[in-house]
C-alpha cells in the first residue's frame, strides 16, 4: 500500500487553513502532520478536529512539521517567510497561495526553487488556471485590442487588486511582449487623457461576501471577447491547492505552476 503524503497546513485556523483540514480528514492520500499557526495565536493548543487531547493541536512549533513531504501555505508574508525556511532547511516541497508578498520575498521564492519543489500561484482553481491559459492566447492573438481586467471580493479583502488580477495581467502583457510595470493602469481619476496602447487597466470592487470573480474584456472596434471566471464556494481553492500537493511532492527541486500540473494530466489521460 503507497504511503501517504505527510502534509503540514500552515496558516491553519483562517478560511483557507480551516477548508484545507475538513477536505484533508477524509483524503486518504494525506497524512496530516502539522497544524501551523502564529505564536500568539488564540488557536495556539487547541485540537485540530475538537476530539480527544491525543489528536493533533494547532501550533507555532516548526519542529512538529520536521517530517512533512510537503506544506502548504495559506497565512501571510510572515508566515510564508517561515514556511520557506523550514521547507529549504528540511527538503519539503512547497505550495503556497500567499499573496501580497514584497520583491525580497518573491526573490526567496525564487532562490528555493534551486533546492526544493515550489509551486506559488495567486489562485489554486483550475478553472482560473484555465482561463489564464485562454487569456494569454486572446492577448496574443488580438495585440492591438483594449484589455481590462475587472476582479470582485469580498469586503474583507485587503489587497488590491488581488493576486489572481494581477497574475491575469502578468500572463497577458507577457503573451504582448510587455510588463505591467511599462504598461499597467492601475487608476483612473480626474482627467487622465485618452488611454495609451498597449495599456492593460485594472477595475476593483469590494463587498459583501463575494468569492472572487475575474473578468478579462478585450474590446476591439465593433467588438469584443470577455473570459469570465466566478467562483461561488472556498473549497475549490482548497480542493486545488490539494491536488498542487499531491502533484508536487516527490518532485525534484524547481519553479512549478498549476499550468504544468495541468499539462500533466492531460499527458496522462491522452497516453
Amino acid at each position: 500500500m503507497t504511503q501517504p503524503i505527510r502534509v503540514a497546513i500552515n496558516g491553519a485556523s483562517g478560511r483557507m487553513g480551516r477548508a484545507l483540514l475538513a477536505l484533508i480528514r477524509e483524503d486518504r492520500r494525506f497524512e496530516l502532520v502539522h497544524a501551523g499557526v502564529s505564536a500568539g495565536s488564540d488557536h495556539d493548543g487547541k485540537p485540530v478536529f475538537g476530539e480527544l487531547s491525543t489528536s493533533i493541536r494547532y501550533s507555532h512549533d516548526w519542529q512538529l512539521a520536521r517530517n512533512a513531504n510537503v506544506v502548504i501555505d495559506f497565512s501571510g508574508p510572515d508566515g510564508l517567510a517561515a514556511a520557506l525556511t523550514h521547507c529549504v532547511e528540511h527538503g519539503a516541497a512547497l505550495v503556497t497561495g500567499t499573496t501580497g508578498i514584497d520583491a525580497s520575498l518573491q526573490k526567496q521564492l525564487a532562490d528555493a526553487a534551486s533546492h526544493i519543489a515550489v509551486l506559488h500561484a495567486a489562485n489554486f482553481s483550475l478553472g482560473v488556471a484555465v482561463l489564464t491559459r485562454l487569456l494569454r492566447e486572446a492577448a496574443a492573438a488580438l495585440p492591438d485590442w483594449d484589455l481590462e481586467i475587472v476582479e470582485s471580493h469580498h469586503s474583507r479583502k485587503e489587497d488590491a487588486p488581488s493576486g489572481t488580477a494581477l497574475a491575469l495581467g502578468h500572463a497577458a502583457a507577457d503573451a504582448r511582449g510587455t510588463t505591467l510595470e511599462k504598461d499597467g493602469v492601475f487608476a483612473r481619476e480626474g482627467r487622465p487623457g485618452a488611454r495609451h496602447r498597449g495599456a492593460i487597466g485594472f477595475a476593483v470592487v469590494r463587498g459583501g461576501d463575494v468569492v472572487g470573480e475575474h473578468e478579462a474584456l478585450l474590446l476591439g472596434q465593433g467588438e469584443r471577447v470577455e473570459l469570465s471566471h466566478r467562483a461561488t464556494d472556498r473549497s475549490i481553492f482548497a480542493r486545488g491547492a490539494l491536488e498542487a500537493a499531491a502533484w508536487l511532492a516527490g518532485h525534484k527541486p524547481g519553479a512549478y505552476s498549476i499550468d504544468q500540473m495541468l499539462q500533466s494530466r492531460q499527458a496522462k489521460t491522452t497516453a
